[in-house]
């Protein structure tokens, strides 16, 4: 049984290094295989035109094009959106195009479903809160109404 294995391994590595088996390939002829290791005598090269490099990288943007985007994105915060649930640092390029503050009341963070109230301001290592108020009135009302629920939860007991 070994004498069989073991003249079946010295075959397969004599072909091996024949090249029989190395250059083969399941996907390509045998002549193929054997023609992408020969050199090329002439290599053709393909004139690049303006109308290619324009669909990879686009048309120039003109002086008034550019102040006209450098005015729009001084409205907006220069700065990192940061989901406070999270970590999710706000990427213009994943969502659209859009800065933060262009996102609807419907926006949601990408990573955890988290509302666009969660979101907070980044300054350095510093994360803020938002403009509208962030959890405060959520809070507020939360802590009203448990504080109400236990009035009624006393007045019930004592009059009923």
């Amino acid at each position: 049984m070994k004498s069989v294995i073991s003249s079946i391994l010295a075959a397969a590595a004599a072909l091996l290094m024949c090249g029989v088996i190395g250059n083969a390939s399941a996907f390509s002829s045998p002549a193929a295989s054997v023609s992408a290791f020969t050199p090329r005598a002439h290599t053709v090269s393909v004139p690049r035109t303006s109308s290619s490099l324009q669909m990879v990288f686009g048309n120039k943007k003109s002086a008034a094009q550019k102040a006209a985007e450098e005015e729009r994105a001084a409205k907006f915060w220069q700065g990192d959106w940061v989901c406070k649930d999270c970590g999710y640092i706000y990427n213009r390029a994943e969502c659209a195009g859009l800065y933060f503050e262009e996102q609807g009341a419907g926006f949601r963070c990408p990573q955890c479903s988290g509302p666009r109230r969660r979101y907070a301001k980044k300054v350095g290592d510093v994360v803020g809160t938002t403009l509208d108020g962030g959890d405060a009135p959520i809070l507020i009302f939360s802590f009203g109404g448990v504080a109400l629920t236990i009035a009624f939860g006393i007045w019930a007991v004592n009059n009923l």
